[in-house]
């Protein structure tokens, strides 16, 4: 019972490591300080927890926790949050503080799910169970963002078209300002990109996992890859070259009818994923 306890409250710190990741990007794309300093407590509530845990691992073995790859791992996930803290508290070099906790969270979840432990099989098999709901929840709530930016996008286009056609009335007050659908189709990516990088490294690992045989050029693997480089250029342009406007809109909308065919097209034709499980 202690044991599964311990493991709701692993899991706990999981997820409040994804949110401090996903406001660090968004910190780090926006400059929203507010984002950054909730990321920051987040992330010094998970190092709290963490370090209790070690704590109450060295009393109850009476040594430092080292000697073990299950140990090893999860001190390895303390020192990265460590240092993630320090860097953010006295660097601050927000740029190397968010990739640094995409590794962190990336070692804390491996820690967490996989059964490296003294696990029974029915233990093992909810654990990697468990790792793959959080693996379709992050990506679907990552899909969902993008299909708003969509919408968002498509009420753009539209709204160009009736400006540049001269077409006044009622639809064109509705649809809103241009400048706000271009803004708000924006920061949907912003909140989704990091969701899906985080969804496709818990998916990676259950593979390994689960599965017999897991391959990198899987068509479902290398067109996720693909949606997650697409809506990263399109950040980038954004962001770099401060591009926006019509041509970020069709680049938006494009870049959802890949996420559409990698969803349909290459879920069907994939190995392992649910319409073939």
């Amino acid at each position: 019972m202690v044991e599964i306890n311990l493991t709701r409250i692993y899991e706990l710190v999981v997820v409040l490591y994804a949110i401090s990741v996903l406001l660090y990007f968004i910190d780090f794309l926006l400059n929203n300080r507010k984002a950054n300093r909730t990321a920051f407590w987040l992330l010094a509530i998970v190092w709290v927890l963490q370090t209790f845990f070690l704590l109450f691992r060295m009393i109850e073995t009476g040594r430092f926790p080292i000697l073990t790859i299950f140990e090893g791992i999860y001190f390895y996930a303390w020192v990265l949050i460590t240092l993630s803290l320090l860097i953010n508290r006295f660097l601050r070099v927000d740029f190397l503080v968010f990739f640094t906790n995409v590794i962190g969270f990336f070692v804390m979840a491996l820690h967490t799910f996989v059964p490296m432990r003294d696990y029974s099989t029915v233990q093992g098999e909810r654990l990697v169970s468990e790792l793959l709901i959080f693996h379709i929840t992050m990506a679907i709530l990552s899909y969902g963002a993008f299909s708003i930016s969509f919408v968002f996008s498509s009420l753009y286009v539209l709204q160009y078209h009736l400006l540049k056609k001269k077409k006044w009335g009622k639809r064109l007050i509705r649809l809103g300002d241009l400048s706000r659908l271009d803004h708000l189709s924006y920061l949907l990516n912003v909140v989704a990109l990091p969701l899906l990088l985080l969804s496709l490294l818990l998916g990676i690992m259950w593979a390994y996992m689960k599965l017999d045989q897991f391959h990198w050029y899987d068509v479902k693997v290398l067109g996720s890859f693909l949606v997650l480089i697409v809506y990263s250029v399109y950040l980038y342009v954004r962001i770099s070259r401060g591009q926006q406007g019509k041509s970020m809109a069709f680049w938006n909308m494009a870049s959802f009818l890949i996420l559409l065919i990698n969803f349909f097209l290459f879920g069907s034709l994939s190995n392992f994923h649910f319409w073939n499980s």
